[in-house]
């Protein structure tokens, strides 16, 4: 009897020790899948963005060649304009897989004019550190075409003259979280930490970087920024609005008197006729008032800024980004910033 209850708990005894040796090899196996796959996730995201750099030289091309054959015009028909569609990537990644492995690789874009929208560096004078008359006027106009509260125009050129106020340093120092380099940019090409990031604490917003950054003004709400948000822009210094690719609100806030259906007839007009320069562009006013109207801010018909939206899938990873691309008078393209959303 007591040799039968012996062997009874050598028997309970083994069951628990192997118990115990599986579940210590399936918590072994477990851990491994897990780095495994944590390596898997940090390799795609890696290619991901080396994608959004080949975009990128792609973009920069694209932007040089246009150069030499837009004749100084930057239109809305040209060849920069001419969106990238969902493009199948699984040929030209390299990749560990099975042999009848199929992943989703695809890449797609596209290029934005940055001088289509009103640049809100623009409400500083230059030089000065103070609101520009002219430039908070042309703000409160747009403001009223797409129905927000004129007033708040003085307040956002406030706020932009005090953060360029600012120590250069902090805003610096405060401007990195958002964005990301990719590694050896290719030749010319440049990334700007300083024009990226969110606001850091104190009185002051810094920078004005991006355009939700008018929701630390007050009067502004998450419903109003959505109306802003393809009108106006934040750039690196100030700019002329490009009247060759500006929507109708922003041409009515450049030219005092010009309505919003005038507007949008000469945006009519320069799908037939691109407009050459300014004057020409002033010619045109004359179709709706003797004598014609001046534009009461730097209006031109060229563009040296432009975003470039691309959008990578790779397998599990997904990446899209935001790059402000400037273009130098030789027609040399860099990249100012890159910022991941």
């Amino acid at each position: 009897m007591m040799r039968r209850r012996e062997q009874g708990v050598a028997v309970v005894t083994a069951l628990l020790l192997t118990t115990l040796a599986v579940t210590i090899v399936a918590s072994l196996f477990w851990q491994q899948q897990v780095q495994v796959r944590s390596m898997e996730n940090q390799r795609l995201q890696l290619q991901t963005r080396w994608i959004v750099r080949g975009a990128l030289d792609l973009s920069r091309l694209v932007l040089f060649q246009d150069f030499f054959d837009s004749a100084g015009v930057t239109q809305l028909n040209g060849v920069w304009a001419t969106p990238l569609e969902e493009t199948r990537l699984d040929d030209y990644i390299e990749r560990e897989r099975a042999q009848t492995e199929n992943f989703n690789a695809t890449l797609s874009g596209r290029m934005l004019d940055a001088q289509s929208r009103y640049n809100l560096t623009n409400l500083v004078a230059a030089g000065q550190r103070m609101p520009d008359p002219a430039q908070v006027a042309a703000f409160q106009r747009l403001l009223r075409n797409v129905q927000l509260d004129a007033t708040l125009a003085q307040a956002v050129a406030q706020a932009v003259a005090n953060a360029q106020a600012l120590p250069a340093a902090a805003s610096a120092a405060a401007a990195s979280a958002a964005s990301f380099t990719p590694p050896n940019l290719p030749p010319g090409g440049s990334a700007n930490p300083a024009q990226n990031g969110q606001q850091a604490g104190g009185p002051q917003p810094l920078g004005m970087l991006r355009v939700e950054d008018l929701l630390a003004i007050s009067g502004f709400t998450p419903a109003a920024i959505e109306r802003l948000r393809d009108l106006v822009i934040v750039l690196p210094e100030r700019t002329e609005l490009n009247v060759n690719t500006a929507p109708a609100e922003l041409l009515a806030a450049a030219v005092d008197r010009l309505s919003l259906a005038d507007a949008a007839a000469l945006v009519n007009v320069r799908r037939r006729t691109p407009f050459k320069d300014r004057q020409n562009f002033e010619d045109q006013t004359q179709l709706f008032q003797s004598g014609g109207l001046k534009a009461n801010i730097p209006v031109g018909a060229k563009s040296n800024y432009f975003l470039a939206l691309s959008k990578v899938k790779l397998d599990r990873a997904t990446l899209e980004t935001v790059s402000l691309l400037k273009r130098g008078t030789n027609g040399a393209t860099t990249v100012e910033w890159i910022r991941e959303n």
